[in-house]
């Protein structure tokens, strides 16, 4: 496998990291946000397992190596999970001061900007430097939707 292929692969579990830790703390904010944010994710991964597929077949995997490998990343979301529950559960029953409330309100906003960034940082540039006025303009626009139904969530939580 090219090079290419294992950065995929890193850079794609620690995605799934904060993926997980997001759910994490989303279900200990209750079940309603939870779900929101389990259909948010599940929503976004779609697309980007088939991107991160097509990158490992063109780094020169197998598709059953593939699916494999894919499948392996898929447990950092688990991981993420796991930690983003432990540390709710540690500190709400180590002390009543609502600690608890605090890691959640800091992962939420943490794993968000995460995915803001990428998305201006590393989207952006390459929709203007590989499509014309109109179709940038497009996925302007689809990416400030996006942001705005970040918004709507969270204003409707």
């Amino acid at each position: 496998m090219a090079a290419s292929g294992y950065l995929n692969l890193a850079a794609d579990a620690a995605h799934n990291f904060t993926d997980g830790l997001a759910l994490g703390a989303a279900f200990w904010g209750g079940p309603g946000r939870g779900v929101l944010t389990a259909l948010t994710v599940l929503l976004h991964e779609l697309p980007h397992e088939l991107g991160d597929m097509a990158l490992l077949l063109r780094a020169g995997c197998t598709k059953a190596q593939a699916m494999k490998l894919q499948l392996v990343t898929a447990v950092a979301a688990l991981a993420g999970a796991s930690c983003s529950l432990l540390a709710e559960g540690s500190s709400s029953s180590s002390s009543g001061t609502g600690i608890s409330s605090g890691i959640s309100s800091g992962i939420l906003p943490f794993t968000a900007g995460g995915f803001i960034y990428l998305g201006t940082v590393s989207v952006i540039p390459e929709i203007l430097r590989n499509s014309g006025p109109g179709p940038a303009l497009r996925q302007l626009l689809a990416l400030l939707a996006g942001l705005a139904m970040m918004l709507l969530i969270a204003l409707w939580e």
